[in-house]
């Protein structure tokens, strides 16, 4: 059986409901005839006397302050949000304007309801280990109230041999702060296409655009758009569109002093405002260097779009939307270096099978190349990836994914060559991990899912998540695991 390869390790990640951030809250914010709840109740704060906002202020600091980063800062921030709505926001001590913001404040789990669909990738700190051990940083899908997904981290260290030892996930949680992004001219040009906003105005505001542009010269070039092209029908929409298609790349930063396990990254756009979904980290290598990328989900309730990652330190991010055919589904996951001069991406553009895409000189992924259909028992109802391909002197190691009966989600792995990616060269008969017995239940039942693993020493380190009730962590020797697998008929699978 192909399944014994695999051999689960003994550690294991649960939710945690003490991993919490602070969330705005606005009391009453989806209804109000006259007048909200929000101006009652900063006006019903503002009436409180000196010592009783004094007390019930200390009490808050006291009851949450070791559980955040600068609550303080927090507080002041959420009541600038809803200041507006206070009769007479000047004559509001600082006191006053803490509590207030206190009182629109809410802790919020971000793991309370599941945790699972983890990338490994090496941590960019190295330092202070004993040989044949390696310290790897861990994305994980965390998901709370209301089914929200956002991004987080874990650290471990794997090796010697099979030994793993996962760092403890305490302190304070930080979500990621926004900051200034040199936008790139051809990912705006490419965002248009993909909304097939091509006009008099797209054209003149990116001819006036360098292909590096900051807020300020973007908001410079729409002041300046002629009042003939304003002026016409599709003027306010093709505006609407621009900022929008701008407003999807976007930087984040975390303070030095926050270790990873404290990183949160958060839906910061409407695009991803219900949830960043399902990251699949990979450290990618060039000319210029190693950098870490990841592609994810973003949803918005409604719609999902595929985004991309990059950091060099895992503590200051920079987003940008994907586009193209090979870019409209879950599931994308980048080579760790291109290959042939071409950036390539395994993808399931059709909702069933595995395919490759290239990025084209448009920055858009082209239409897939199948590689792989549904067609043994386990995986006929579709196949995709879990994660990146991995790099080995046989070929490109493909860790998939299949769901065959009552949704039940397996791995299996397929070897590509290396040279020409398009072409299967060899198949893991039947699936390399399964729900047993202890993986059956949870969130989402009858699943192991992966979004990407790593090899070490020769040994394939494959987290994953485990019916979204726990990580779990599986290791197998890549020369047994390619041995096991039989070889592609001449001229290759045709998918």
């Amino acid at each position: 059986m192909t399944g014994s390869l695999a051999v689960r390790q003994s550690v294991t990640l649960t939710p945690d409901p003490r991993r919490v951030i602070v969330k705005l809250f606005v009391p009453g914010e989806d209804a109000a005839v006259v007048r909200t709840r929000a101006g009652a109740l900063i006006d019903r704060v503002a009436h409180l006397d000196d010592e009783e906002t004094g007390r019930l202020l200390r009490a808050t600091f006291d009851r949450y302050g070791t559980r955040h980063r600068d609550l303080d800062g927090t507080f002041h921030h959420h009541y600038d949000l809803v200041r507006h709505r206070a009769a007479r926001a000047r004559d509001h001590s600082p006191t006053t304007r803490l509590l207030v913001g206190a009182y629109f404040s809410h802790e919020y789990a971000v793991e309370a309801a599941a945790l699972c669909n983890p990338s490994m990738v090496a941590h960019p700190d190295q330092t202070g280990l004993s040989a044949g051990q390696l310290r790897v940083a861990v994305s994980l899908r965390q998901i709370g109230e209301g089914h929200l997904s956002s991004i987080g981290f874990a650290t471990a260290v794997v090796g010697p041999g099979r030994r793993l030892v996962l760092v403890d996930r305490h302190g304070p949680l930080a979500v990621g702060q926004m900051v200034g992004v040199r936008h790139r001219r051809d990912l705006l040009a490419a965002g248009l296409a993909e909304e097939n906003c091509d006009n008099e105005v797209t054209a003149t505001v990116l001819d006036a655009l360098p292909d590096r542009y900051d807020e300020a010269t973007f908001d410079r070039v729409l002041g300046n758009l002629p009042a003939d092209l304003l002026s016409r029908s599709t003027g306010p929409g093709t505006l609407e569109q621009l900022r929008r298609t701008n407003a999807a790349s976007y930087a984040t930063t975390f303070p030095a002093d926050t270790a990873l396990h404290q990183r949160v990254l958060w839906p910061a756009t409407p695009a991803e405002s219900n949830g960043m979904e399902d990251a699949r980290f990979v450290r990618f290598s060039d000319e210029s260097g190693p950098v870490y990328r990841a592609t994810y989900t973003a949803y918005d309730g409604r719609r999902i779009a595929t985004r991309a990652l990059a950091s060099s330190d895992l503590r200051r991010f920079e987003i940008t939307p994907m586009c193209g055919p090979g870019a409209r589904n879950k599931g994308v996951a980048l080579f760790p270096r291109t290959v042939g001069g071409r950036h390539l991406a395994l993808c399931r553009a059709d909702g069933e099978t595995l395919g490759l895409t290239c990025l084209n000189g448009e920055n858009r992924w082209q239409t897939p190349v199948p590689l792989h259909a549904p067609r043994d028992g386990w995986e006929l109802i579709q196949v995709g990836n879990c994660g990146s391909p991995v790099e080995t002197d046989a070929g490109w190691l493909v860790l998939t994914h299949g769901v065959g009966p009552m949704r039940r989600y397996s791995i299996g792995a397929l070897l590509l060559d290396l040279h020409r990616p398009e072409r299967v060269v060899a198949q893991l008969p039947g699936a390399l991990l399964s729900p047993d017995e202890a993986d059956r239940d949870g969130y989402v039942p009858n699943v192991v899912y992966s979004c990407g693993g790593l090899v070490h020493d020769g040994e394939l380190w494959l987290p994953y998540g485990a019916s979204d009730a726990r990580v779990g962590f599986a290791t197998v020797p890549v020369v047994a695991l390619i041995a096991a697998m039989v070889e592609s008929p001449p001229g290759g699978w045709e998918a």
